[in-house]
């Protein structure tokens, strides 16, 4: 949810700042700003809309300095508009704040301040911050802000700057995220590394109730009583062509064709002389032996990954385990203990209602182990363990690569856990690594044939698009699978919905009869996972069943299944044959494709669907 860039130093902070912007427009937003300082002013410029909007209004109206503020917000309290758009300012106008996240305590503080003779301008929690400063301010910025947030309720990331400062920007984080970038004679502030990854690779992840000084010569880090914290800068390792298109029309196709060489990276790096190895876990074997069951708890994609999680672990470590949604981990008092392990799963690291289950989870004794792909992050640094599932940046607001990535550290968290508890033969665990080794150039080859704009998805979703129009938008889809990829009907569905608006919704198919099958006439269009497996014969009867009653079906099966064409399915999407398992990586990613070709065919803004956000760090 939202973006935050700062910058001090020698460059022009406008170029700077609009760089940063557009690195963060993944994060989602419906405004954007910038305020830069100089020659004892604010200069400020605010506009509701995309970021390109602004731009168009800078283009005339160029805001000078080399120190400010940026912003993109994703509003929750007041409209999308002008006045409600960051940053703020107090009544003089001398003070400007950015801030991501939640001020809960906002009207009590905001009746406190107009009794005080302040003067409020939006419909905003984040504007009784500048006018705390305001209140607090005798010419030291830093120590305004800690005060000011001593009286905060909520959550936040706040940066501010002063007309009368022209070498000061003060950040301060309390559950939203914060990282500083330090430079040679110029540092950064912002809400995450891809906005500052084009100037430096050096960052400093602040915890929360610091409060942060950048200056031109350098960065203090102090705490909420003022004493100085020694920090140290952690070395980025991936670079910012990364985060770029690189020749791809969208992000997120670019990310589905990133996932052989994700999975690739991580099997070379995880698995080692017949074994897996994770070098960061933190959790010592003797403790992982004795836990009794296995919570995993999630947001999203990432819970849907747990729910794959749940089948191979069961499978392997004979360990009871079940999967969670964060935010009704957090409220439902659960029963967790010492003997329980909890997997916690986010791409971001900073899922607000995860890092809450997260704590939830630690103050009733459990070990926590979390599965993210950002390093330094707030759950990567409050849980006892983590595994990195080292994904790279990812930019699109629907996960693809972060979702495989996470299903593949499921898959060796099992096998890890199978050896260490002895719960399969050494010939199978040996038989299964071997097989799982072999899941990334499977994904590689099944990529390459969706390497042509035309191909047999991409057609799929353009019959769709006329059948969709000739029936007066009446069409929508039901996702139906067994066992493991169960996961993937939800992952299916979900992915559909996030970038192309049309209702879809995800089933075990033995639920089938139990409701969803009364949508089933000549408008729905079913997508049924048929690969071979265990429950193979059961799908069969349910695609039996859906075609009996004019279901337009899509099935998605295994590469050579001569059966499948009996049965005259509409459409068929092939996977090659792998262990059932791990066949969901395989599976997700003719599903991942078909969500995107169906939201290019309408035109929408893929990478940046409509009232989403990249991570969720408020509730």
């Amino acid at each position: 949810m939202c973006g935050i860039i700062g910058y001090i130093g020698f460059r022009e902070a406008q170029e700077v700042l609009l760089s940063g912007l557009r690195r963060l427009e993944y994060r989602g937003y419906d405004s954007a700003g910038l305020v830069t300082v100089c020659d004892g002013r604010l200069y400020s410029v605010k506009r509701p809309g995309k970021l390109n909007v602004l731009v168009d209004n800078l283009k005339g109206n160029v805001l000078f300095g080399s120190q400010g503020l940026g912003h993109t917000r994703w509003a929750t309290h007041g409209m999308p508009n002008e006045v409600n758009a960051h940053p703020h300012h107090d009544c003089t106008d001398a003070i400007a704040v950015v801030h991501n996240g939640i001020i809960e305590n906002y009207q009590d503080l905001r009746k406190m301040l107009v009794r005080e003779g302040h003067a409020f301008r939006s419909e905003t929690d984040t504007e009784v911050i500048p006018h705390l400063i305001e209140k607090f301010y005798k010419g030291d910025l830093a120590e305004a802000v800690r005060k000011a947030v001593k009286v905060l309720k909520g959550t936040y990331a706040i940066a501010a700057v002063h007309k009368d400062n022209s070498d000061e920007i003060v950040g301060a984080r309390c559950d939203s995220p914060l990282v500083v970038g330090v430079g040679a004679g110029e540092n950064f502030l912002a809400s995450d590394v891809p906005a500052i990854l084009e100037y430096t690779k050096n960052v400093i992840y602040v915890d929360n109730y610091e409060i942060v000084s950048l200056k031109r010569s350098g960065v203090t880090v102090t705490d909420l009583s003022g004493k100085t914290l020694s920090r140290k800068a952690a070395r980025i390792t991936w670079n910012i062509s990364q985060a770029e298109k690189q020749g791809f029309e969208h992000f997120m196709l670019k990310e589905i064709f990133e996932q052989a060489d994700v999975l690739a990276n991580i099997f070379d790096e995880r698995i080692r002389k017949n074994a897996v190895h994770f070098d960061e876990l933190r959790i010592k074997p003797e403790r992982l032996r004795r836990f009794r069951k296995i919570a995993i708890v999630a947001c999203g994609t990432a819970y849907h990954a747990g729910l794959a999680g749940q089948y191979v672990l069961e499978d392997l470590t004979r360990i009871p385990c079940w999967v969670d949604t964060s935010s009704e981990f957090r409220y439902r008092d659960p029963v967790v203990d010492r003997d329980t392990l909890v997997i916690v799963v986010s791409q971001s690291g900073e899922t607000a209602d995860t890092l809450a289950a997260l704590r939830e989870a630690k103050r009733k004794g459990s070990t926590v182990l979390a599965i993210c792909n950002v390093l330094g992050s707030s759950i990567a640094r409050e849980c006892d363990g983590v595994i990195y599932t080292h994904a790279g940046p990812e930019i699109a607001v629907a996960s693809t690569k972060a979702y495989t990535a996470q299903l593949a550290v499921f898959f060796l968290i099992a096998l890890y856990l199978a050896k260490l508890k002895g719960t399969i033969p050494p010939s199978r665990y040996s038989a299964l690594l071997k097989e799982l080794r072999r899941v990334p150039e499977l994904a590689r080859r099944e990529l390459a044939g969706y390497k042509h704009p035309k191909n047999a998805i991409a057609q799929y979703a353009a019959e769709f698009k006329r059948y969709y129009i000739e029936k007066h938008h009446k069409s929508c889809f039901l996702y139906l699978a067994r066992h493991i990829n169960y996961a993937n009907a939800l992952e299916g569905a979900l992915k559909l919905k996030e970038i192309s608006y049309i209702s879809a919704e995800g089933y075990p198919a033995g639920e089938m009869k139990h409701g969803p099958i009364a949508l089933i006439d000549e408008n729905p269009w079913v997508v049924c996972i048929a690969v071979r497996s265990k429950v193979y014969d059961k799908m069969i009867s349910n695609i039996q069943e859906i075609k009996s009653r004019g279901g337009i079906v899509i099935v998605i099966a295994t590469h050579q299944d001569h059966n499948i064409g009996s049965y005259k399915v509409n459409y068929l999407v092939t996977i090659p044959a792998v262990e059932e398992l791990f066949s969901p990586i395989l599976v997700a990613i003719p599903l991942q494709l078909l969500a995107y070709y169906v939201a290019k065919e309408f035109g929408y803004d893929i990478d940046q669907p409509r009232n989403l956000a990249k991570s969720v760090t408020v509730e």
